[in-house]
């Protein structure tokens, strides 16, 4: 594929080693030099806009935000695709039920109704400390909430999707997960964001590791999950490049001719 136009990134276990919790010399160096050669770079996350971090001077072109259900550049907003508000109330209490807090994304707060070590340890990878808000219904009632995030094992979820029709789990850790609308996903969200650049999705590449990059590998040309992904990822890859702590994607890109 030498028609490539723009490429798609996870964060966590992608960009960035999970383990040192900051983006090596070479990756900056390689999203740099996509761009030279007039490849777009898009983030594709679940991380909140506000979570997004600094990676050392690189402008992305895009953001995929939420798992795909915001999206923007610096010029406009691309898609946006809240949760319900019934199912926002509804997820708020089957994790009660399950005894766990949970913490509402919005545009521009975060609000947790409660703590426990497994939340707590889902938003450090974004080096967030987690805080109780006194506002948490306020927020939940008057603001647009684009994802939930809770602590719970697998054998948890039909418990927290619970009655809930318009929303669904989006998970690439064990000890926690992502709810987001039924109708989004990062695969969703490369799609609008494919449209609003008029690319094809065979002029578009994807790197990630989780279950939840699923849906994205398979919205693009070429998907390619990272050595330490998930089994389930990497089955559904079209290739695998090499471990995120060994710099897999700037190697990959230079086998390519990319960069």
């Amino acid at each position: 594929m030498n028609n490539i136009k723009i490429a798609f990134f996870d964060i966590d276990g992608t960009l960035i080693d999970m383990n040192r919790k900051i983006i090596s010399e070479k990756m900056v160096y390689t999203l740099k030099e996509l761009q030279r050669n007039n490849i777009l770079i898009c983030i594709a996350t679940g991380r909140t806009p506000l979570e997004l971090p600094d990676f050392q001077g690189v402008e992305f072109d895009a953001f995929l935000t939420f798992n795909g259900s915001y999206c923007y550049n610096k010029q406009q907003k691309i898609f946006c695709n809240p949760i319900p508000k019934k199912d926002v109330y509804q997820i708020i209490e089957n994790a009660s039920g399950i005894h766990r807090p949970v913490l509402i994304a919005t545009l521009d707060r975060l609000a947790a109704n409660g703590k426990d070590q497994d939340l707590a340890d889902y938003i450090a990878f974004a080096k967030l400390e987690l805080e109780v808000a006194e506002d948490f219904w306020e927020v939940a009632k008057e603001k647009d909430v684009y994802q939930i995030m809770l602590g719970c094992r697998e054998s948890d979820y039909a418990k927290v999707q619970e009655h809930v029709q318009n929303a669904k789990i989006a998970a690439w850790w064990d000890r926690a997960v992502d709810v987001i609308p039924a109708t989004g996903g990062k695969g969703v969200g490369i799609g609008k964001i494919l449209e609003h650049y008029h690319l094809k999705k065979e002029e578009a590449i994807a790197f990630g590791d989780g279950d939840n990059d699923i849906e994205m590998l398979k919205a693009v040309g070429l998907g390619i999950a990272m050595e330490n992904g998930s089994e389930k990822l990497k089955a559904a890859a079209d290739k695998i490049c090499g471990h995120v702590a060994e710099d897999g994607i700037y190697h990959y890109c230079m086998e390519q001719g990319w960069i």
